[in-house]
């Protein structure tokens, strides 16, 4: 692969990240809990949430073998669920903060590349590539990330509209959460994949 396409890509999986994880940490303190803010994770800095394994080495290593799949992750923002105003339905709506900035983010530069001509010079052409590859990225982010299995935010949004009995099971399933994780990318990430495309030719419409 083109060195200067991987840079390209770590970067905006890199920043798509970093705003996801922002994002659960700024509505968290806008519900009522503060540990974000007071651990100074409430900061697009990327210093601040990097991950040497889920920011560097697993997404680098899936694009030097070619992997159909760019997958990586940031340090989660840490919260107490226990500080929320709204106990019941808090940590989903702190959960959905995530996807929703990543779809948002998909939504307004596809909708640009969409509406906007930008002509066919060499220039130009880069930046719709790059611009695709934003609104791929953070479909992928948010798409994977809701996907209900722990750790991932999907699990937290589906717990959280079942009976108080059952949420105690995500937390019994998060210890195992990177296994499940990985099998899913390696067995089952095949199965949304159809979705991302299928959202990114609707947003972007080709």
């Amino acid at each position: 692969m083109d060195p200067i396409i991987l840079i390209i890509q770590l970067a905006i999986l890199l920043i798509s990240v970093v705003i996801h994880e922002v994002s659960h940490g700024w509505i968290a303190n806008y519900l009522g809990d503060p540990t974000a803010k007071y651990a100074g994770r409430l900061t697009l800095n990327p210093v601040k949430h990097l991950d040497p394994w889920g920011s560097f080495l697993i997404p680098v290593s899936l694009l030097i073998i070619g992997s159909p799949i760019l997958f990586g992750y940031a340090k989660p923002v840490p919260y107490n669920p226990y500080n929320l105003k709204n106990k019941k339905w808090g940590p989903a709506i702190v959960a959905m903060a995530g996807p929703a900035s990543n779809l948002i983010i998909a939504i307004l530069f596809g909708l640009t590349l969409r509406f906007i001509p930008f002509g066919q010079s060499i220039y130009t052409q880069n930046l719709v590539q790059i611009m695709a590859y934003i609104v791929l990225l953070n479909l992928l982010l948010a798409v994977f990330n809701l996907v209900p299995i722990p750790p991932l935010d999907g699990s937290k949004i589906l717990f959280a509209l079942l009976p108080y009995k059952y949420q105690q099971l995500s937390f019994q399933l998060e210890r195992y959460g990177m296994i499940l994780v990985l099998f899913f990318i390696f067995f089952l990430f095949k199965y949304i994949t159809p979705i991302i495309f299928w959202l990114f030719k609707i947003i972007v419409g080709t």
